[in-house]
């Protein structure tokens, strides 16, 4: 049962790997936080403190989030708060078009 649901794992994040591969070209960012890992075509990165603590809140609008748990991965709007690091990288675009 053990060796089941590990080849289970393994084959869902190998198709969401394949996803992200296909639908890459089609965002402008990519964001990576401490548990998740998103492409967008808009991202707002906000610093944020309360009691002391710093956090970050992303505003994200045309997305897909790598979770292989999540049934839709594509989303219109999206809101991530983080106490973690935060990665923004913006792809080059080809001026091919």
């Amino acid at each position: 049962m053990d060796e089941e649901l590990e080849r289970y794992e393994s084959e869902v994040e190998l198709q969401t790997y394949r996803e992200f591969r296909d639908v890459a070209p089609m965002f402008r960012f990519l964001v990576e936080t401490e548990r998740h890992r998103y492409l967008a075509n808009r991202v707002d990165l906000h610093r944020r403190e309360s009691g002391g603590n710093v956090y970050f809140e992303i505003d994200l609008e045309d997305a897909w989030v790598w979770d292989v748990h999540r049934p839709v991965r594509f989303l219109k709007r999206a809101k991530v708060i983080t106490f973690g690091d935060v990665h923004v990288e913006e792809a080059e675009r080809s001026s091919a078009g």
